[in-house]
């Protein structure tokens, strides 16, 4: 790890200091000279793009991405989950110093439980995504491109690993070294929120971690893009296909039992509550909250009619669909629940950041 961070300037930073500060010969047309080192950076794929199009959670952009590594951003998902799975199966007493408390152990755990959290975000983006520059008449670049179905399809696919079961379920020899914090260590706002008091919550981290991956496909401009794009390239999954797809990847999966049945229910209740927040979103679009909704009662009769001999799965199914109906009969009314958000992840710092790529 000593050598894990570059000490030289990138292509970027030279393109910008040959720009703003070379001296040209005497005689020189000092604007084409310039507009060549804009247009050789574009050749070599140098592109710049600011935090306006990188922040925002519902932003379009494929490539621009704030904390994100790789050259192709779901790629790069499937990667970081594969490291993601390695360390949390690792993960253990040995991640803290010796004499300190067990229960400390929540503190090493949240930033590789989540590990995944900004390349999610980024690979989200490539769903209704836009591949855009800031384009100038003549200059050559791309304006604005829809991307390809497979890119799409793709990245749904590999953001629906990362709400599995078998990916969000933490292993029961590590559950059982997290105890209660002691006295003097008291939970702050770094660590993960529970519904189980002073105990460690499982299921709440899961919900959460879910909640995370649901939250960004199902963002009201994202969901927007994706009926829109459809509308005009019929080749890109439509809003209704992607919602399927979604549901079949977490409800329409076989009942687990036990713990990792528990854990499925925590995921299936992420996405029920991320959809029905997309239906009353004031900035879902008019057919985007149609579609929803409609998933939604589509939802709520496939609930109704599945078989399932465990009480508690029967239960929960009974549950879920009497929510639908209240959602239905009076949406305006209808309480949400507000989902536990995961502990702070990005960077601190005052420097100003910009995205080129």
């Amino acid at each position: 790890m000593s050598n894990a961070y570059d000490t030289k300037i990138g292509a970027f930073d030279k393109v910008m200091v040959a720009y703003g500060y070379q001296h040209f010969p005497e005689g020189t047309d000092e604007s084409k000279a310039l507009n060549d080192i804009i247009q050789n950076s574009l050749k070599a794929g140098l592109t710049f793009l600011s935090d306006q199009d990188a922040r925002p959670l519902g932003s379009a952009h494929p490539y621009a991405h704030l904390w994100d590594n790789g050259k192709d951003p779901v790629e790069e998902l499937d990667r970081v989950m594969e490291v993601r799975s390695v360390a949390l199966k690792n993960f253990g007493e040995r991640n803290i110093k010796p004499g300190a408390p067990m229960a400390t152990l929540e503190e090493a755990l949240v930033p590789v439980y989540f590990f995944h959290r900004y390349q999610a975000e980024a690979a989200s983006k490539v769903i209704g995504g836009l591949n855009y520059r800031y384009a100038l008449r003549g200059d050559g670049q791309p304006v604005a491109e829809l991307l390809t179905p497979q890119m799409e399809l793709k990245a749904l696919e590999s953001l629906l690993k990362t709400v599995q079961p078998a990916a969000l379920a933490l292993p029961e020899s590590l559950l059982k070294q997290i105890p209660p914090r002691p006295l003097g260590y008291n939970r702050h706002r770094e660590l993960l929120r529970g519904k189980t008091d002073l105990t460690f919550d499982p299921l709440a981290a899961a919900e959460t971690a879910a909640d995370l991956t649901f939250g960004l496909i199902l963002h009201p401009a994202r969901a927007n893009r994706v009926f829109e794009h459809h509308s005009r390239d019929a080749r890109l999954p439509s809003l209704e296909n992607v919602i399927d797809k979604m549901i079949s990847a977490t409800f329409k999966t076989p009942a687990r039992g036990g713990y990792e049945g528990a854990v499925q229910m925590s995921i299936n209740y992420a996405l029920f509550t991320n959809l029905t927040k997309l239906a009353l979103s004031k900035d879902a679009s008019a057919p985007t909250r149609a579609i929803v909704t409609a998933k939604l009662d589509q939802l709520k009769a496939w609930l109704q009619t599945r078989p399932a001999t465990d009480e508690s799965w029967k239960a929960y199914n009974t549950y879920l669909a009497q929510l639908v109906i209240k959602f239905q009969q009076a949406p305006d009314e209808f309480k949400q629940d507000v989902l536990l958000t995961p502990p702070p992840g990005q960077p601190i710092g005052t420097t100003e950041e910009f995205c080129g790529y």
